[in-house]
């Protein structure tokens, strides 16, 4: 018997219709504060639609696009879950609305989607070396964030 969308679904459950381990999830539940599944006797979570919405997103973020947990979090921070919750329901891309940090020596600037596949394009790139190249840019903009502030 097949459940109703709207059932909640147990961890083991929601980690077969994402393909991550059971592990994974509660990982996340650590990391992204926003995963809060409702906790029932004897600890048993139990995720809400909204609740698989959001992890599809961060699945989507962390393993489709290669950002990084913080990079993800920082989305969640800047965007909100709805956003993350699109990106996990397929209604928007993230890569495709997002600028990307590139690194200038000491200095960081964003270029548009557009102009940074345009150059990736021309430099021979495919979409998998796009996206580590976007996710190495990203995460090489957070270091040289955390840097400063160490300065400061």
């Amino acid at each position: 018997m097949e459940k109703s969308p709207e059932a909640f679904r147990t961890i083991s459950e929601v980690a077969n219709e994402l393909d991550v381990p059971q592990h994974v999830l509660r990982f996340w539940e650590g990391k992204f504060s926003a995963v809060k599944p409702m906790k029932r006797g004897g600890g048993r979570r139990y995720y809400r639609p909204q609740d698989i919405e959001l992890l599809r997103g961060i699945r989507q973020l962390l393993y489709g696009e290669g950002y990084t947990i913080r990079g993800v979090q920082k989305i969640l921070r800047d965007q909100g879950i709805k956003q993350v919750c699109e990106i996990g329901s397929g209604a928007v891309s993230h890569s495709s609305a997002a600028e990307t940090p590139v690194v200038h020596g000491a200095e960081v600037s964003t270029l548009s989607q557009d102009d940074l596949s345009a150059a990736a394009e021309s430099a021979g790139l495919n979409d998998e070396q796009m996206r580590l190249l976007q996710a190495s840019l990203f995460e090489l903009s957070e270091i040289k964030k955390t840097l400063d502030e160490a300065e400061e």
